[in-house]
């Protein structure tokens, strides 16, 4: 009885690099510390914008948490520009990690989504705890298709092309 335990066959950093995929591979030449580093130093960038415009636009706890929405929209819009632009161009293996994962990462806040809404319902206001969450919910799919589509299109008109 009893088997033998292996672990992944791969060092994984980014979960979400398909390790399958040649192109996805760029980043292990990179020493795995500087990739860390990069993350971050990209989330401690984004926290800061983060905990800088709720500090600047705060809400009571039966209120709509607008800077939370904005921040969570407004992220996941530049989470669709920015892989738009990473698939049409690619950039060095430091680059997503620190933008992506670091930088947006950082910035976006689904954990203060959730807190948001548990206060909300907490307060005696569950219809704005449910119409933030729905809010939010569509605005974040919404914003990442736009900035998908809007990214897309900005580079195919710069390369002369068809937007797709």
């Amino acid at each position: 009885m009893g088997g033998t335990v292996t672990g992944p066959s791969e060092f994984r950093v980014d979960p979400d690099v398909d390790l399958r995929v040649p192109a996805d591979r760029r980043e292990l030449p990179a020493h795995p510390a500087a990739v860390l580093g990069v993350i971050a130093a990209g989330g401690v960038l984004g926290a800061l914008g983060r905990a800088g415009l709720q500090a600047a636009f705060p809400h009571p706890p039966t209120g709509f948490p607008w800077a939370t929405f904005g921040i969570n929209v407004t992220g996941c819009l530049l989470i669709g520009a920015l892989m738009a632009v990473l698939t049409a161009r690619p950039a060095g293996p430091l680059v997503r990690p620190f933008l992506g994962v670091g930088v947006l990462g950082g910035f976006t806040t689904f954990s203060t989504y959730a807190v948001d809404a548990q206060r909300a319902i907490a307060a005696g206001a569950p219809g704005t705890a449910l119409a933030y969450l729905a809010a939010t919910l569509a605005g974040a799919l919404l914003a990442v298709g736009a900035g998908d589509a809007v990214a897309g299109r900005v580079l195919a008109r710069a390369r002369g092309g068809v937007a797709r």
